[in-house]
């Protein structure tokens, strides 16, 4: 899939996760030149072996992470999403690791996603006032008042790389997010944030609505391809993040073409709507590249699609 290679390729991590050789899987040498013969119930029982070991260290790596993801000081969830985004491209080079973080999203204390919006994502709002407006118990009671540091841009940047990362490996994280009105948070962030969380939030909006209904018809009542496309008109904004907004638009429409039926049926005629004949035409027709290049093509075919159809945008 487009977005899983997007999401190894852009930002593959140099380090490996911890997964140590096993000591079984070493074949001793012995005295001579005698071979151990192939014995198919020792093999099954060192392969049973192998796959209980992955699984306790990748419910260790999601323990360990989602503990830290938890904390109530910025810099220690900052480090927690940097694990754990390690650790979900480490997981990603391997169908059976892939297998096995799926199995764990199966467990409610080892979701990732939820943890993502009540923390990281958490939209800062008057909590405080809110919770403690005529409370007093905090200055005249004994336990010591809670106070949470705010997100900085890092946080909430790393953040929709986690998400981005956990929707293309395990499809019903998608249905967590929309639990979480991910499609109207993620929309706040795109309106609201700097250039940073902005180019990630694009990213993780994609990997969302891929076979999410649900999240499609999210996007489609926050008038998200209007705001994409403001973006992308928009000629103060970051030429970068304009080039992302493209990009956007060719994978999204590149997904739903030929639908008739709701969600994003009007796609087309809102994008023709927006952005004018021209440029309208140039995506949906850009937007069916690559289906038999390998993935550094497609990537590269992407990114000089995008760069064509800002330079139609920038003609007018």
């Amino acid at each position: 899939m487009m977005e899983i290679e997007k999401f190894l390729s852009s930002e593959r991590s140099k380090t490996e996760m911890y997964l140590k050789k096993p000591l079984w899987s070493e074949t001793g040498k012995r005295d001579g030149s005698a071979k151990i013969e192939d014995d198919g119930a020792v093999s099954e029982v060192g392969k049973s072996l192998q796959q209980q070991r992955v699984y306790r260290e990748v419910t260790l790596a999601l323990r360990t992470g989602l503990r830290d993801a938890r904390a109530e000081f910025s810099f220690l969830r900052v480090r927690a999403l940097r694990s754990i985004l390690k650790f979900l491209r480490s997981v990603a080079e391997a169908e059976s690791t892939v297998d096995l973080f799926n199995q764990t999203q199966s467990i409610p204390h080892l979701q990732v996603v939820p943890v993502l919006f009540q923390h990281s994502l958490k939209e800062s709002g008057d909590d405080y006032n809110e919770s403690k407006l005529g409370d007093l118990s905090h200055i005249f009671g004994v336990e010591p008042m809670k106070v949470t540091s705010p997100s900085t841009d890092a946080e909430v940047a790393l953040a929709l790389r986690v998400l981005e990362g956990c929707c293309l490996l395990h499809p019903e994280s998608t249905a967590l997010a929309h639990q979480n009105n991910a499609i109207q948070v993620l929309m706040n962030i795109l309106s609201t944030r700097g250039v940073l969380e902005q180019g990630a939030c694009l990213d993780a909006l994609i990997s969302l609505m891929v076979d999410s209904s649900s999240n499609q018809m999210d996007f489609e009542k926050c008038n998200g391809i209007m705001e994409v496309a403001d973006l992308l008109r928009d000629k103060q904004v970051d030429e970068n993040l304009r080039l992302k907004c493209g990009e956007f638009l060719l994978l999204l429409i590149g997904h739903v073409n030929g639908r008739d039926s709701p969600p994003l049926a009007t796609i087309h005629e809102d994008t023709r709507r927006l952005l004018g004949e021209k440029s309208a035409s140039l995506i949906w027709a850009a937007s069916q590249f690559g289906s038999t290049l390998d993935p550094e093509q497609r990537l590269t075919a992407l990114q000089i699609q995008a760069r064509r159809v800002l330079e139609s945008l920038d003609l007018y």
